[in-house]
């Protein structure tokens, strides 16, 4: 365990590394990256807090789980990862709590926020993504490359490493894929991810045979066994309730 004091800071650790992507790239967050990339547990705590993304579902977690800190590391991992305490909490009750707290400040954009979408949620990442954001509901329209790469860059995708190659990586991992219908993942293939850019690296001696997850195309973390089944297993799981809506939407 790493901490200081009494404290644990493998949450905003775990936080901050997986933040890190989206924020670099401008997508999410406060404009203090120094913060998730060396900041004290308090500055990582106070850049959190203005994720509009990921704060909701931590605070909505902490307080249906009676874990107290969002920041604590079962949530955090929980939500990028799928599975752990998230898991066993009922959806439709999860769902309510997080309108609550992200319905005021939805707005025209987010009108696809309503009841019919509690079926599909989540207490993790993976339901932001393909059910929160709005980027499945732009395929089909003809301009399907965008909202694919977005929806596959977004997700947390497990991957194993081939070769590391300074800054680089290759690994081999599945894809988002769209075939007109219906999102699927294709057989795995290989990729180039960043391990370090700027200076920074969130695995910094990652090396080959590791399981690792891939943020916007950067390794974000290692994965356990446990970690790997738990995003297949919720991906696997939003996938399905997705594509059971827009079946409905295309026919």
């Amino acid at each position: 365990m790493t901490s200081v004091g009494d404290v644990d800071i493998r949450g905003p650790e775990m936080f901050a590394r997986y933040a890190y992507a989206p924020n670099q790239l401008g997508y999410c967050g406060p404009p203090d990256l120094d913060a998730l990339t060396g900041g004290s547990v308090e500055r990582i705590r106070t850049a959190a807090r203005r994720f509009s993304g990921a704060w909701p579902y931590l605070r909505v977690l902490s307080a249906l789980t009676g874990i107290s800190d969002p920041l604590d590391y079962r949530l955090v991992e929980s939500y990028w990862l799928g599975g752990g305490v998230g898991a066993a909490l009922d959806a439709d009750e999860f769902y309510a709590a997080l309108l609550a707290v992200i319905g005021p400040q939805a707005g025209h954009y987010w009108s696809h926020l309503d009841d019919e979408l509690a079926g599909e949620a989540a207490g993790n990442h993976c339901f932001h993504v393909f059910g929160v954001y709005p980027w499945t509901r732009f395929l089909g329209r003809g301009m399907d490359e965008h909202p694919l790469h977005v929806l596959d860059s977004c997700r947390i995708t497990p991957a194993t490493v081939l070769a590391r190659h300074g800054d680089h990586a290759e690994v081999r991992c599945q894809r988002l894929e769209w075939d007109g219908t219906s999102l699927q993942l294709s057989v795995p293939t290989t990729q180039t991810v960043e391990v370090r850019i700027e200076g920074y690296s969130a695995v910094p001696d990652v090396q080959p045979g590791e399981s690792v997850a891939v943020h916007w195309g950067r390794v974000c973390g290692r994965l356990d066994a446990t970690h790997v089944r738990d995003l297949d297993d919720s991906t696997d799981r939003q996938l399905s309730v997705t594509n059971r809506r827009l079946a409905v939407v295309a026919g």
